[in-house]
């Protein structure tokens, strides 16, 4: 999927109101259209069926081991994001940063909807705890460096899968952009504590969850990118010279 041309705001059309009013009522349609789509398209993904989860994951936590169910928090349905932070690495990916950073906010609400939400890396605890404490995030975030969760849910890959080239990620074969990729995937837990996977996106699927780019979305310059995401940076590095995203990836 290539990337939209950045628009001309130098060459674009002025007309009356109404015109304008004209254009934007056509417009108009189109977008209800699309809300029609997404309704549907949600109900269906509703009616995805479901995968047992019969592994026993243990991860390390703030406060010690926990497992899949206890990350539920109570909760019958649990959200995890899966954070590209691999072992040694002294931070986090500057992608997966943006999600992340729109997480608590919308957290506090989605909580009261019945969703708990973690983030999951393969790294040990102690290497990304520094590097949450700086973005300043509350969310829970655990580590699955003792367990095989990031290799079952296709966001690690060994270093020989890397040097093959050829690695499973977003349901297709394809060439890893290194021993780590991001994604987010759905758990339901029933009243007899069985637990469900139920959904996973990984790559563009992942941006229905990123208010920011909604907000681009509705102005004249767009996202004003290159390629995907390559403006996209720490927060607390947006006056530092530009670094690409290692997530730049279209769906």
């Amino acid at each position: 999927m290539s990337i939209p041309a950045i628009p001309d705001p130098t060459n674009h059309p002025v007309v009356s109101r109404e015109a304008w009013t004209a254009a934007r009522k056509e417009f108009l349609a189109r977008e209800k259209e699309l809300t029609r789509q997404r309704d549907a398209l949600n109900a269906a993904r509703r009616e995805l069926p479901w995968v047992k989860v019969e592994e026993n994951y243990i991860f390390e936590g703030p406060d010690g081991p926990v497992t899949l169910s206890e990350l539920f928090d109570g909760r019958k349905q649990l959200i995890v994001y899966h954070f590209m932070f691999g072992p040694g690495w002294k931070e986090g990916c500057p992608g997966c940063s943006f999600l992340c950073d729109h997480v608590d906010g919308a957290r506090q609400h989605f909580e009261h909807g019945g969703a708990s939400f973690v983030a999951v890396s393969r790294a040990p605890l102690a290497e990304f705890t520094p590097f949450k404490k700086r973005m300043g995030w509350k969310f829970n975030w655990v580590s699955s460096a003792t367990n095989d969760f990031n290799f079952d849910y296709h966001v690690s890959f060994t270093p020989e899968q890397v040097a093959s080239g050829k690695v499973e990620y977003n349901y297709t074969e394809g060439e890893p952009w290194g021993e780590e990729a991001h994604g987010t995937s759905v758990f339901y837990k029933n009243d007899a504590g069985e637990i469900f996977h139920t959904y996973s996106c990984y790559a563009r699927g992942c941006e229905q969850t990123v208010g920011a780019l909604i907000y681009l979305d509705l102005v004249p310059l767009g996202r004003n990118e290159e390629s995907t995401m390559s403006w996209v940076r720490h927060h607390d590095r947006y006056e530092e010279a530009r670094a690409a995203c290692c997530c730049s990836n279209d769906k």
